[in-house]
Order: C-alpha cells, then structure tokens, then sequence
C-alpha cells in the first residue's frame, strides 16, 4: 500500500537529493566574529566561562582578525576592555583609547577583506556597568547618554570602523547618531541597531569577558522584557523608520519566534547575535561528551538562518568558517 507521506520521503532519499532541495543554507560571508581587546595585555588572556574565547593584545587581535578575513567570515565586531572606567566612559571616544585604537589596527590590517565593526555602548567604559550616562537619582539619563554615543560614534567612524553596532537599546539612538555621522562626512557608515535586545540571563559570560563593572543592579529599565515578543518587533519598525541600515535580535536561540516576525516586519536585513551564555551551554555540554560538538555548533547556527537571520553573529565564526569551506 502507498500513503501519501512516502512521496515527501523521497526528497530524503541520498545527500545529493536532500541537498538539492535544502531549503536554507549557512555560508561563511554570513558570520561576525565578536572579538575583545584588553588594553595593556601582551598576550591574549583565556576567558573562564568561555573555552576557545580570549581577551586579545593588539597584537593577537590583528592575527585573529586576519585569520577571520583569511577564512571567508563577513566580519568582526570588536568589544574594547579599557583599563580605567569612570561615571562618563571618556574613554569610549578618546582617539587614544584601546577600543578606538584596536579599530585603526584591525582597519590597518585587514582592509575590505571584511567588514570591520565596532561596539557602540558605554557598559565597557563606565565604572557603574551601566550602557549610559546616569542621572542624580541612579536613573540612566536617555538624553544625556545620545550625545555621549554621538561622540563615541564619531571617534569610532574616524578610527576605520564600516559599521557601528548600537547596542545600548536608548530611545532615539539611531536617528540621533545617523544626523551626527551625515554631519561630519560619515554618510557611508553603516547603523546596526539591537532592536530587539533582551535583559536575558544568557549574558553572564560575556560579562566576564568585558570586566563588567555592574553590581547589583540591571538593565531591565532599557532593555526588553523576555515576555514581550511585540515589542521586539515594534522597536525593530522604529528603528529602521529612524534609519538603521540592520536591526539586530539578541540573544538568537531564545527569541528565534521574535527573529521571525522582525523579519517579517522590515524590509532592511535582520542580524541575529549567538550570545555567551548559548556558546558556553553547547561548549558545556560538548566538553561532558554529552553533544557532538561540530553537528550541535552547524544545526544552531542553521536554525538562527533558518528563523530569518541574514547574518550571524557568533564565537564559532572562524571555527564553522572551516568547517564549511569546500571539501571539509
């Protein structure tokens, strides 16, 4: 007896067929690679929670970085650990500062072999972990903090950086700092807004990796409640109404129903960030032997792609870079 359900078994029959008919594919130009540079390291320190992740020197981050471009990966986006922080994070748009520097280095270094991208939000800079500037009562001041990323938004335009990642989640940042680039000349500077950026649980490692300095507190006042998938989509429509060139959801693995309906609600591309905490479970689970690392690392990814995301941001790039070059 034949049943219906046979003939969709046939499209699974040999690798070649499912190939043929795989209706999503994850390809190396559709991974960033986060990457962190320590100011005053001379090597390239492990992250704990991390395993395979480092805080780079200058000069570890130039060989990674052309490691990433060597591989095919789209990008990098780069995180600075400044040595000293205060109420401000001055060093956030200092020329001299590690993050602004490590930009002319990787800018230097790699050219258009990749897209070079810095993080644009003061948490790193600050001596209270918050992503603004704060106000009398302990508040973060919204008003206040825009033109304190005006600032960094300049200074990291004029250090090389193609694409500023905004990820401080402030009202109003993204037409703010668009007016502030056309003005100086930076019309050509790419905007990647985190629309949709959650107040997750996902987040504790990089925390170590950045040397957050946020104590007792959070940021669930600028950053979305986990419940709340409309309102994820309702940032991503303001922000491109603003002029985001990309919007971003983060984490990836958790709100991959909110990836979905982002994409489609805009018309611009949908960027998806593979968080610390989601690398940490599978390196947690891999490293028990509880996993197969290699397949558990593809299908996550591919699922992200699969929910919408047109590119990747991950910890893995390099990694599944190799992994899916021809003949691997």
């Amino acid at each position: 007896m034949s049943f219906p359900e046979t003939r969709l078994r046939r499209l699974r029959q040999s690798a070649p067929v499912r190939a043929l008919v795989r209706e999503t594919s994850l390809e190396r130009r559709q991974l960033v690679l986060p990457m962190f540079v320590r100011e005053g390291l001379t090597d390239a320190a492990p992250i704990g929670s991390m395993p395979g992740v480092v805080q780079h020197s200058l000069d570890s981050l130039r060989a990674a970085a052309s490691e990433a471009a060597e591989v095919g990966v789209g990008g990098v986006m780069l995180f600075g650990v400044p040595a000293v922080r205060d109420a401000t994070g001055s060093g956030a748009d200092d020329p001299r500062g590690i993050l602004n520097v490590a930009t002319e280095a990787i800018a230097a270094e790699v050219g258009d072999a990749l897209v070079v991208q810095t993080d644009l939000c003061l948490d790193e800079f600050t001596d209270h972990g918050h992503c603004g500037v704060l106000a009398a009562d302990g508040s973060v001041d919204n008003d206040a903090t825009l033109d304190r990323y005006a600032a960094m938004a300049l200074a990291q335009a004029r250090a090389g950086s193609q694409l500023l990642g905004l990820s401080g989640m402030m009202d109003g940042q993204v037409a703010h700092l668009r007016a502030a680039l056309d003005a100086e000349g930076f019309q050509d500077v790419l905007l990647l807004a985190y629309a949709a950026k959650y107040a997750s649980a996902f987040y504790g490692p990089f925390r170590e990796a950045v040397d957050s300095q946020l104590q007792g507190g959070d940021r669930r006042t600028y950053q979305l409640d986990p419940g709340n998938r409309r309102e994820g989509v309702r940032e991503a429509v303001v922000d491109q109404q603003e002029g985001a060139d990309i919007v971003m959801v983060k984490p990836a693995m958790a709100f991959l129903d909110v990836l979905r309906e982002v994409r489609d609600a805009v018309d611009i591309p949908v960027w998806a960030y593979q968080v610390s905490g989601e690398y940490a479970m599978i390196e947690a689970a891999a490293g028990n032997g509880w996993i197969d690392r290699r397949a558990a690392v593809l299908e996550s990814l591919l699922s992200i792609r699969r929910a919408g995301a047109d590119a990747v941001l991950t910890y893995w790039a390099v990694e599944a870079a190799r992994w899916l070059r021809p003949g691997s």
